[in-house]
């Protein structure tokens, strides 16, 4: 018995508390995870010491702080749009975007679960379609009336992001939606500026009708052309006419 105390010693704290004499625990298992500095804070101060060692290194990934930054997911945001407007949709893989943003990939993903959510929070918190009550109209000018409406967009939205939702129409359908949602209003503002400019028409509602879905068309083609190829349709010969067919 005293040759068993002079060999072994007096067990420390750690070896104490792993059961050490007892059960027999591996000190390897025991302390497999931590670093000669965390070995002998636990030699040294306990058990307690020691894990409070592993943990404090444990918690110093990047990723956890990536994950707990408010900008991280703004950034990701503003990569994809930049990616996307530039090479499209499909053409952008999310390590491109991970990389662009600065983060891991996984950390996309963490914020994204399919790279389709990242389109849909885009278009859902990027463009807005801005739905007005009152529209501007000269009284007995339909040419100047639809001018003032080609000139003011009722859309919201970054250059990019613009491309992006003529680009990607047949992509989603929160993008469709959101191109729905701009037509309708278009045709809305322009046919009821028409019945302001144009008092003795509203009782040919049909024709303003038409009046307005063509205006309509017209200015999303030309959105749509302007930001593919730059080219221009002048917002002022198709008021004109338009203007010219009504009478």
């Amino acid at each position: 018995m005293i040759a068993s105390r002079f060999q072994y010693g007096t067990p420390s704290p750690v070896r104490r508390a792993y059961g050490y004499g007892t059960h027999r625990v591996p000190l390897r298992r025991a302390y497999g995870a931590l670093s000669p500095v965390a070995w002998k804070s636990g030699l040294a101060g306990g058990y307690g010491q020691a894990v409070a060692s592993l943990r404090q290194r444990s918690g110093r990934s990047g990723r956890t702080r990536d994950a707990s930054d408010p900008g991280t997911r703004t950034r990701i945001l503003d990569a994809a749009e930049e990616l996307f407007a530039g090479g499209g949709y499909e053409a952008t893989p999310t390590a491109e975007i991970a990389r662009l943003a600065g983060v891991p990939k996984g950390l996309v993903f963490h914020y994204f679960p399919k790279k389709i959510d990242v389109l849909v929070a885009l278009i859902d918190e990027r463009t807005l379609v801005e739905e007005l009550p009152e529209v501007e109209a000269v009284p007995g000018d339909a040419a100047g009336t639809l001018s003032r409406l080609a000139r003011r967009l009722p859309l919201s939205a970054s250059p990019a992001m613009r491309r992006i939702l003529f680009r990607e129409a047949d992509t989603h359908g929160s993008v469709r939606d959101r191109l729905g949602r701009l037509n309708g209003e278009i045709i809305r503002r322009a046919r009821f500026a028409l019945e302001l400019a144009l008092p003795t028409a509203r009782g040919d509602a049909a024709r303003l009708e038409v009046a307005a879905v063509t205006f309509a068309a017209v200015l999303l083609y030309q959105e749509n052309l302007c930001q593919l190829t730059g080219h221009h349709i002048d917002p002022d010969a198709v008021a004109e006419l338009i203007a010219h067919a009504l009478g």
